[in-house]
């Protein structure tokens, strides 16, 4: 018996919606992860691009359990001395509540070329309209 390899041009690729309204954004975040790498599917790779597109909707309503919203800070760097930025979760949600989430799923897939081009896939709205209706995609339900 040989091992199954999947090869990327023969996958077929699903849409999925999951709400964001309510839920920890850490929950969202594993899920989307999950689905953008193909880990649903009996046919996942780890060397292969194998995951279905996520779309992320109501992101401004997602929970920050606990005393993140005031305690947690989005950072990041310029990459010139002093060129460190701050900003707490609570003026971030208020500014751009697709940050936080876009930044939560990132740092949950792999930290290369396959899955920069995973993250491709990925689409995070603050309301619940989106544009991709075309795509006919599916609900995702988290347990």
């Amino acid at each position: 018996m040989t091992t199954f390899f999947a090869k990327a041009q023969e996958q077929e690729r699903k849409w999925y919606i999951i709400d964001a309204a309510g839920i920890p954004l850490g929950r969202i975040a594993t899920e989307a992860a999950r689905i953008l790498r193909g880990k649903h599917k009996p046919t996942f790779t780890p060397n292969v691009d194998t995951g279905d597109h996520v779309i992320i909707i109501n992101a401004a309503k997602l929970l920050l359990t606990g005393n993140k919203l005031n305690a947690k800070l989005y950072r990041r760097h310029s990459g010139y001395p002093g060129g460190l930025k701050e900003i707490p979760y609570k003026k971030l949600m208020q500014i751009m509540p697709e940050r936080a989430m876009e930044h939560a799923v990132k740092g949950m897939l792999p930290h290369n070329k396959l899955g920069a081009q995973m993250y491709t896939k990925l689409k995070v709205y603050k309301g619940e309209s989106h544009p991709h209706q075309a795509q006919q995609p599916e609900i995702w339900t988290i347990q």
